[in-house]
């Protein structure tokens, strides 16, 4: 079996203020808009990202509505963090605190995406 990571989903409440966000302010190319139908693609320089809406009400089940608004565990790999974190903060980003040094050498920044999706800036170490 040859395994290869497709796209990673987000989930978000409300799209339309998601997909600016992941648009203009992380800079992700649109690769397909089907914002009538609750999704759209973005090239993330490897896998795809899709974010895809969840009613925050009913009928979305609660199953689902628990998606939106948590660690999502993804990592963008920047090349120098401190000015991406500069640069974000400026456009309004909201962070959980300023960049860290990790113990393997490494930088980590946290931030929030509209629906409170979190999501890290990394610095590899070197």
């Amino acid at each position: 079996m040859n395994l290869a990571l497709s796209a990673v989903r987000v989930f978000v409440d409300d799209l339309a203020a998601a997909r600016p966000f992941y648009e203009r302010v992380l800079a992700l190319p649109l690769r397909h808009d089907r914002t009538e139908m609750g999704w759209c693609v973005f090239d993330a320089g490897g896998p795809d990202l899709v974010l895809e809406s969840v009613p925050a009400q009913a009928p979305a089940p609660a199953d689902e509505r628990v998606l939106v608004g948590r660690f999502t565990g993804l990592s963008f790999r920047v090349a120098d963090i401190g000015a991406d974190y500069r640069r974000l903060v400026n456009l309004g980003v909201v962070f959980s605190g300023a960049p860290e040094q990790q113990a393997w050498g490494g930088w980590l920044a946290t931030c929030l995406d509209p629906a409170g999706n979190q999501l890290q800036l990394v610095q590899l170490p070197g």
